[in-house]
């Protein structure tokens, strides 16, 4: 058993990740809001507010992720968990999206630095719209292809 798939097992045992039966049906409403939070970062970028694209780049990141998982028929009740989910159940993808959920790490650090040290750059929030971007596009071309709930 590897590493992910290990802490996926402790996340499900901790109840930080959860069977969620409706979780399919919410794809589209997590994706739309994905969507809002990554137009709002691109705004935030063209009047120069670091702090606030950092921000929702992350949380258009968080959404997309969100998808993913609904998909699969989970919720998560931990941000680390998410991760470790999407990680372990979307294994077969290609190495452009284990590269984005690394980027998606990346970002949760990125905002929490942002929001509680008030820690932020030009350059980062650009780099994590562009990740969110990428995030949102490759999603989507996953979630075209037929999903096998686990």
């Amino acid at each position: 058993m590897g590493k992910i798939e290990l802490e996926f097992e402790k996340c499900l045992s901790k109840g930080q990740i959860k069977a969620f039966s409706d979780g399919p049906k919410l794809v589209g409403k997590q994706l739309k809001i994905a969507e809002g939070d990554l137009a709002e970062a691109q705004e935030g970028l063209t009047r120069k507010k670091w702090k606030w694209s950092t921000i929702q780049a992350y949380y258009s990141m968080f959404h997309t992720a969100r998808a993913l998982l609904y998909a699969k028929g989970f919720r998560e009740h931990h941000h680390r968990c998410l991760r470790i989910a999407i990680s372990h159940l979307y294994v077969s993808e290609d190495t452009a999206f284990h590269a984005l959920v690394s980027d998606f790490q990346l970002a949760k650090m990125m905002r929490e630095n942002a929001d509680y040290a008030d820690d932020f750059s030009e350059n980062g929030a650009n780099k994590l719209v562009s990740s969110a971007e990428r995030f949102l596009k490759i999603v989507r071309k996953i979630l075209r292809r037929p999903i096998q709930i686990i």
